[in-house]
């Protein structure tokens, strides 16, 4: 149900009346260049480009990330890299990453995750379209290696109180308002 070429066009045109920035908090620890690769070109195609990315490094004083995080730094002035010089777990490192968020949503996503091209596009609607949406999941799926096959869908319930206090269903991709998270 991915987006064609004409709707991606379309939607890059699109104009909103409520243009909301988001924060992309990311907590890394020694990942591989391919994956975190794979994930900034994710981001960096949005047909919605009012956005921040925050990566903190949690991989330590020695990481190996550390040249390849300066080049992209600088390819792009909405890229930040949050460096620390000791280890750190990931409710941690998540937090680092918030700390450099300057956007009216936090968006949280994992190292090794790719977007769909619509994603915050998708986002920034739902927000036009109700203005006080505080919080948005999405369904999520899992891609083979070469990015080309989807196969294992997640397809989440709309909000159940009683299924949230079982089990963890958000998951990625959750955005929240940041008065709401503060």
């Amino acid at each position: 149900h991915l987006p064609d070429k004409a709707e991606l066009a379309e939607e890059r045109k699109t104009k909103f009346s409520r243009n909301p920035k988001f924060s992309i908090v990311i907590p890394l620890y020694k990942t591989p260049e391919k994956y975190l690769q794979q994930l900034v070109d994710s981001i960096e195609a949005q047909t919605y480009g009012n956005w921040e990315l925050c990566l903190s490094d949690g991989s330590g004083a020695d990481s190996p990330l550390t040249d390849y995080l300066n080049r992209l730094e600088k390819s792009d002035d909405r890229i930040r890299v949050i460096r620390n010089d000791q280890a750190l777990q990931i409710a941690e490192n998540t937090n680092a990453a918030m700390k450099a968020a300057t956007g009216d949503y936090i968006v949280f996503a994992d190292h090794d995750d790719i977007l769909s091209v619509d994603a915050l596009y998708e986002c920034t609607k739902c927000i036009n379209e109700n203005q006080e949406v505080d919080m948005i999941y999405s369904d999520e799926d899992k891609v083979s290696m070469d990015g080309q096959t989807y196969f294992e869908p997640h397809f989440k319930p709309d909000l159940n109180m009683d299924l949230l206090c079982s089990v963890n269903y958000f998951c990625h991709l959750v955005v929240v308002k940041r008065q709401l998270l503060e």
